[in-house]
């Protein structure tokens, strides 16, 4: 019985991996699509690095959490709305039951207790340290997940953050009174009475939860990750994520009733462990959601590929020569500059290791990147001043430092010989030729 299994197995695995997606029929497409991305959601997992991330986001929760809503509680007071955060921190801990309800009492009579006028400057500070410490290392996750090594600059993170902590809780808290006064509405209740609208109104009622959250992951999704992410890609880990939050929910509910011997076990800690095993759920599903949105909008990821990135040495080569050539057509031809999207679609490789590349090609002062939402790349110099030679120096010498570097090797005079005939050879061969040549001479992969 078994092996049929594992034969059965072996079959679905083949056709999911090995079959080109040019044989698969357009309408079994979005299957095979959803397959892949659901055993690399998997492998993710078994990786670790999602859990790891996740269990690190608890920690730092915690020790936000006051912090974050004694800010949202003194803009939401500004708008006469601050009644309504213990009860929406009760709908959010309803899977944890009684504890839930222990939980947010505790976590309410910390808020009130900080006293801003008594925390002075000093304190003050390191309230808004603490809850922008929080929002960022979210957003480091998230650029984990999309592939993203650059950092937003710090204006821009700022401005980002003070408008999630000061605007978002408005925004929340805003949507949810509108549904909840929706019910209230003399109309709304003439209509109840019908029995077919209270049917639909009662359906829709319990359906909104999933709709609320859907909506605040799919926003998530769209506007943490230091990148462009579409709308459907977003909505998507949404919806999945969503789904599975609500469903964990009522699950995690389930399993508090059946938890009588966690009290016996942790005694009074029982309600912070469940606390924590609970934010570790919401974190690792929201990075799950994260996931999917990026496999959605990055089919070229969609492999088996470890993500440790091993690019040969000629492929480093050859990829940063392909990258300054395509952006110094560019500049030639008065085209708008090459973004990362773009470059990752042209050369085919990954949006890890183009990124890398074009770190590299900064650091070596032979790129600049524009402002803006979807920066772009240029020469950081007149093309005509950018020697092959020096340009092919550069991508080799990547990754050297000051205690790792070829001078600090042994001297073995037969090898740093012959090192030095490939460097002259190299230096010879390619003479004069500047990234002005390479730009003009093709003109077909501008693209």
């Amino acid at each position: 019985m078994s092996n049929i299994i594992k034969d059965r197995l072996l079959i679905v695995y083949e056709w999911v991996w090995e079959t080109p997606l040019a044989n698969i029929q357009p309408k079994l497409r979005p299957m095979l699509a959803t397959l892949r991305i659901g055993h690399l959601i998997i492998r993710d997992l078994f990786e670790g690095q999602l859990t790891l991330r996740s269990m690190g986001l608890v920690y730092t929760t915690l020790l936000a959490m006051v912090p974050l809503l004694a800010v949202s509680f003194s803009v939401l007071k500004g708008f006469g709305v601050h009644n309504q955060l213990e009860p929406i921190m009760l709908n959010l801990l309803a899977p944890l039951g009684d504890k839930g309800v222990e939980i947010t009492r505790t976590i309410i009579g910390f808020v009130d207790n900080i006293k801003v006028g008594v925390l002075g400057s000093l304190g003050l500070a390191l309230l808004f340290y603490t809850v922008v410490s929080l929002i960022q290392k979210i957003e480091r996750a998230f650029n984990y997940t999309w592939r993203v090594s650059d950092q937003r600059p710090i204006t821009q993170r700022f401005s980002n953050y003070l408008s999630v902590i000061l605007i978002g809780p408005v925004l929340v808290f805003s949507a949810i009174g509108m549904t909840a006064s929706v019910s209230n509405v003399a109309v709304v209740k003439d209509a109840m009475d019908i029995e077919a609208v209270s049917v639909v109104f009662t359906f829709f009622s319990r359906l909104i939860p999933y709709l609320l959250i859907i909506l605040a992951f799919t926003l998530i999704y769209m506007f943490v990750p230091n990148t462009k992410v579409k709308f459907k890609s977003a909505l998507i880990g949404g919806i999945v994520s969503g789904i599975l939050w609500e469903t964990s929910g009522w699950v995690f509910a389930s399993f508090i009733v059946s938890s009588t011997n966690y009290t016996a076990i942790y005694s009074a800690f029982a309600t912070l462990i469940v606390f924590m095993i609970w934010l570790y759920l919401s974190w690792l599903i929201l990075l799950v959601g994260g996931s999917i949105a990026f496999y959605h909008q990055h089919p070229e990821h969609r492999n088996l590929q470890s993500r440790i990135l091993s690019l040969s040495n000629r492929m480093r080569e050859k990829v940063s020569l392909l990258i300054m050539t395509l952006i110094g057509q560019h500049y030639y031809h008065n085209k708008p500059a090459w973004t990362m999207d773009a470059l990752v679609k042209k050369t085919n490789v990954g949006v890890e290791a183009v990124g890398l590349l074009i770190e590299n090609l900064i650091q070596a002062k032979l790129l600049v990147k524009t402002e803006g939402e979807s920066p772009g790349y240029l020469p950081a110099r007149a093309p005509e001043t950018i020697k092959v030679k020096d340009l092919l120096k550069a991508i080799r010498q990547a990754g050297e430092s000051a205690n790792l570097k070829i001078d600090n090797l042994p001297q073995v005079d037969v090898i740093d010989a012959l090192y030095n005939e490939i460097e002259v050879s190299i230096d010879n061969s390619l003479a004069e030729r500047n990234l002005h040549d390479l730009s003009l001479s093709d003109k077909d992969t501008a693209g």
